[in-house]
């Protein structure tokens, strides 16, 4: 695990080892243990380490015996000792015993297709010397992220966009053709990037440069048939081994590990299969918020404690009221861009209290994506029952539903939200509906709210939804997900928020055979009669009792919309004031305003969008105005004095 980063010259001009060291200077904590460089003319590659696996051996970059191929890795890969026993007995010789090298000679042996044999997380840069040739990838479900920049001297490429701006000639731009897909999803999806001149690989792509050319390509997809003639009680066998499968695998580690436990079905399944396989008594982290009831509506805390009991953790608990104005600047630099998944505060507050103890954990994220567990996956199965409804009673509640309030920070708030929200998609086709479940704000708000809106640009919920080829759809909402919602929010927040503090985070659950094996299955049995993950609970029947498999869904994030509203908002008025907003020239103001008094009325749920455009003028203040995070954070700190 660390960070990677490289520049290949198009003029042929030599790489300029400083600048290397440069990038990777902004990029230390990721890889605090060591760092290393290899520059051969025109290409340069660079890593910084946090050491998992090989302590002492582990040094990057790696090359093969005759130094003709150089490698740099950032991640895991769990099946390294078969694929190391296997080139073994091909006739390759190990220098280490890193998970890395096994790439250096199964791209030998293999050439481009090496990369199909490998099961991890992982981002890498492969320099071939012979061919003079550049190859960079993603792993499948892109759980490491990488960053590109290319002009016409260069393609450089990161673990983190921040590490891009160290070159000499660049400097942070917004791009304002992505602001739209920003404020409509709440984070940018690939191969957007919210820094002008700078994109995302997508996941499970590679890119190779060759005598000055440059080839990007997808190496793997979800697959796209359903296997409708196998039983259900083969289904529920086919998910228990491979999930056991998937835990035991990423439990390999050189140093101490744990796991995130919120004492939801992901969570306490991973921690309950970890059981299984160690001698030890597994390390456990939660996290839960004091105060009232809208913190109280997101502290798991007894959930938590009940499975850690049940499976004899070394259990620890943090109950925190965050600064929250201190932290966004600091958080906000990491992720390197914007979003409104108030997770990332959550993830990294659980990350940091975690490092005390452990290197790696691992984390129950995915788990809802591939098993149908939210509500959203819903809105068909309730939109059908919705139909056989007289039309004017249908007219009628869609009229009522425009005024129920909305807060999803109060029990019965948060059930008039949901409901409204759901009569308003009603009568949508699927693809609508579940852009309406997903989005921070509808395209129309988006126009509105923007002064210069762009004309007919395609978002990329759009894109995905075309790309998704598949008629059941269920599984069709899984494959939008899998391009844009999980590596680009769930995922990248994940990579960045632990990685800011030295952490590995590993997430069995996206183990590429098990998302293979969930994807291929029916959805009347991923969800049955309004049940969500109704094959994943049946295939841990035998791991987890009914209270914690039936137990009511809550998300990984903080009650900020409440925040919103009492502490933090001061904090919302002056970061969102005319002159602030004006000077930026991005939005119009009234629509602000409007956006803000709907919110503190509970006329609608704005937690996402206002934070979505507070996150931006924070993260304009660290980037584009180029002011230090901890400069930032005092100044907001003197707005809520």
């Amino acid at each position: 695990m660390c960070g990677i980063h490289g520049i290949y010259r198009f003029d042929g001009l030599s790489v300029e080892p400083g600048v290397l060291s440069a990038m990777g200077d902004r990029t230390r904590h990721r890889g605090p243990d060591d760092e290393g460089s290899h520059v051969d003319g025109q290409c340069g590659i660079a890593m910084r380490r946090l050491s998992i696996i090989d302590l002492a051996g582990g040094h990057q970059p790696l090359s093969n015996a005759d130094q003709t191929l150089w490698l740099v890795c950032n991640g895991e890969i769990y099946n390294f000792r078969e694929l190391r026993s296997e080139l073994q007995g091909r006739g390759y010789h190990f220098k280490t015993g890193s998970d890395s090298e096994v790439l250096l000679h199964l791209y030998d042996a293999e050439g481009d297709d090496f990369v199909l044999r490998l099961n991890g997380m992982f981002d890498f840069a492969l320099w071939d010397a012979r061919r003079r040739r550049l190859l960079i990838g993603r792993d499948r479900l892109g759980v490491k992220p990488l960053y590109v920049l290319q002009d016409t001297q260069r393609l450089a490429f990161a673990s983190e966009a921040k590490a891009l701006l160290a070159l000499p000639g660049v400097s942070a731009e917004l791009d304002r053709q992505v602001v739209a897909d920003y404020l409509h999803l709440g984070y940018v999806a690939a191969p957007g990037c919210i820094f002008k001149g700078i994109r995302k690989l997508p996941p499970a792509t590679l890119l190779a440069v060759e005598d000055g050319q440059v080839r990007e390509w997808r190496y793997w997809r979800l697959p796209e048939r359903v296997i409708t003639d196998v039983s259900e009680s083969e289904w529920i066998e086919r998910v228990r081994r491979q999930l056991d499968e998937s835990v035991c695998m990423q439990m390999v580690s050189d140093v101490p590990i744990g796991a995130f436990l919120s004492g939801g079905v992901d969570s306490s399944a991973v921690v309950g299969l970890m059981a299984r396989h160690s001698e030890q008594p597994i390390r456990t982290y939660a996290i839960g918020f004091t105060g009232g009831e809208a913190e109280a509506l997101y502290n798991e805390l007894p959930y938590a404690r009940r499975v850690a009991e049940m499976f004899s953790t070394r259990h620890r608990e943090i109950v925190v009221r965050p600064d929250v104005v201190a932290l966004l600047p600091k958080l906000l630099w990491h992720m390197d861009e914007p979003l409104s998944d108030t997770a990332f505060i959550t993830t990294f507050l659980v990350s940091e209290f975690a490092r005390e103890d452990v290197k790696v954990i691992l984390s129950g994220v995915g788990g809802d994506e591939l098993f149908g567990g939210y509500r959203r996956y819903l809105g068909g199965h309730y939109a059908r029952r919705y139909r056989r409804w007289p039309e004017w009673f249908r007219r009628s509640a869609s009229f009522a539903a425009q005024r129920l309030p909305a807060d999803r920070h109060s029990g019965l708030l948060n059930t008039l939200r949901l409901a409204k929200g759901f009569l308003a998609s009603a009568e949508m086709s699927a693809d609508e509906r579940y852009r309406s479940y997903l989005q921070v704000l509808d395209r129309q708000g988006v126009a509105d709210l923007l002064l210069d809106p762009p004309a007919g640009a395609s978002d990329s919920l759009s894109r995905a939804f075309a790309a998704a080829g598949n008629d059941d759809e269920l599984n069709r909402m899984f494959a939008v997900d899998a391009e844009t919602q999980l590596p680009d929010d769930l995922l990248l927040l994940t990579d960045k928020m632990s990685m800011a503090v030295s952490l590995e985070c590993r997430v069995p659950l996206l183990d590429h055979q098990l998302v293979e094996l969930a994807a291929a299955m029916p959805a009347s049995i991923k969800v049955r009669d309004g049940r969500l993950k109704h094959l994943m609970k049946a295939s841990l029947a035998d791991l987890l009792p009914d209270d914690i498999l039936n137990r009511k869904k809550r998300g990984f994030g903080t009650p900020m919309g409440a925040w919103l509203k009492r502490e933090l908002a001061p904090l919302l008025k002056r970061l969102l004031a005319a002159d602030v907003v004006q000077s930026r020239g991005l939005f119009r103001h009234a629509v602000v305003d409007r956006l803000v008094a709907d919110h503190e009325a509970n006329r609608i749920d704005g937690t996402d969008i206002l934070l979505a455009m507070m996150n931006l003028e924070i993260w304009s203040r660290i980037f584009l105005d180029r002011r230090d995070p901890a400069d930032v954070a005092a100044e907001l700190k003197s707005y809520v004095a």
